[in-house]
């Protein structure tokens, strides 16, 4: 790729109250309470969606909800309307401050469930801590961690028998109560930045610590590593469904809470709360061998500036023949938005239509095969795994 078509990195995602230009509008990211709306929330989002926007909705890998193309002229309304939902927080850097994940199996009052409202409040009060606009925390404290495939820079989980406080990268962490858990993560929120963590506004927990930066005393309790994987279907709380690469049209929020609350999810799926099943819906995926679930598509031209060529209709056509157990991430450019880290396959946009293929890395890697075109793909798609 030439230096002229190198993508912008902004350093920063999009919120409610600082969104970004995409190219089909603004993309303007609700970080919703606990990760869950309501019936009635639901609904009042898919109809600002229809209102002011493409009526697209996509959930992040961060469990957040994109609105998409949102008109500039009508980001004001949106965010009265937001806010009369109860959406939206008091302001801008409030907003990015709260960046917290949590297992979308939480039940009321369980660990996880308090730890992530106290510190949701702590970090809108921390008015001073002035963190990366992309770092974030996690907080995973089931009986099974979920959330550790999920970036994360500060991660709060369950141990044995015990809850831990872990920087991202570090394969051991501080034992914390439900009571320590919040002043500790925000004691090495604070330590992250006074060790150099931030540079220029930008800076990750991971590569802060592989570069050999002493972790506080106390991090010695090591984790348990378990490989969750999430699946469409009955879950804990109720059912699973993934979307198609991670998005839908409004209306099918709107008729999802006719079943429950909804919980989002980091795996680009919605817990539907108390649903034994779910019709089939524009968007949704609701059964476990559903070839789609193998492929990561970002959003491609032209919703997006930076990409060079458009990837879903390609992801669809790929689908099927993505061997079991391997994934395919298809990006439209270098960033690799989609997916961050490595993936079996990758397919990368050099130019309208056309790819390159890496292997066992990120869409920025050094491929193995250039100048594919979509048309040879579609055609022939054993160019995916040939000589491997």
């Amino acid at each position: 790729m030439s230096a002229a078509a190198e993508p912008k990195v902004y350093g920063w995602c999009p919120g409610a109250l600082r969104p970004m230009m995409s190219g089909d509008g603004l993309v303007v990211r609700v970080r919703a309470p606990l990760g869950k709306l309501s019936a009635a929330q639901a609904r009042g989002v898919a109809r600002l969606s229809d209102e002011f926007g493409n009526g697209l909705l996509d959930i992040s890998a961060r469990a957040n909800l994109q609105m998409r193309g949102i008109l500039e002229d009508a980001h004001e309304d949106l965010i009265a309307g937001l806010r009369g939902l109860g959406l939206i927080d008091k302001d801008a850097n409030a907003e990015a401050r709260r960046n917290v994940l949590l297992s979308p199996f939480w039940s009321e009052g369980d660990d996880t469930h308090a730890i992530t409202a106290n510190l949701s409040a702590a970090l809108t009060a921390a008015a001073d801590l002035a963190l990366p606009g992309k770092f974030g925390f996690a907080v995973d404290c089931g009986e099974t961690p979920v959330l550790q495939d999920t970036a994360a820079d500060i991660r709060i989980e369950r141990s044995g028998d015990s809850l831990i406080l872990r920087a991202d990268g570090s394969e051991t962490g501080k034992t914390v109560t439900r009571e320590s858990a919040v002043p500790e993560a925000l004691a090495l929120a604070r330590w992250f930045v006074e060790t150099g963590g931030v540079t220029d506004g930008r800076g990750r927990m991971k590569p802060h610590v592989a570069k050999g930066t002493t972790l506080p005393a106390g991090h010695t309790t090591p984790r348990i590593k378990t490989g969750f994987t999430a699946k469409p279907g009955p879950a804990s709380a109720g059912t699973l469904a993934a979307l198609e690469f991670g998005q839908m049209p409004a209306a099918t929020l709107a008729q999802l809470a006719v079943y429950g609350d909804i919980r989002l999810t980091p795996w680009r799926a919605l817990l539907v709360e108390g649903a034994a099943s779910l019709p089939p819906l524009p968007g949704l995926i609701l059964e476990a061998t559903d070839p789609r679930l193998q492929v990561i598509a970002c959003t491609g031209a032209p919703g997006c500036m930076q990409a060079l060529s458009a990837t879903r209709d390609l992801a669809r056509q790929l689908a099927p023949h993505v061997p079991a157990g391997t994934r395919l991430h298809i990006s439209g450019c270098t960033k690799g938005c989609a997916c961050p880290g490595a993936a079996p396959l990758t397919l990368t946009a050099t130019a309208k239509d056309e790819f390159s293929l890496i292997r066992n890395g990120t869409a920025a890697d050094q491929p193995l095969k250039t100048h594919l075109s979509a048309d040879a793909l579609r055609a022939a798609p054993e160019l995916l795994t040939e000589g491997s």
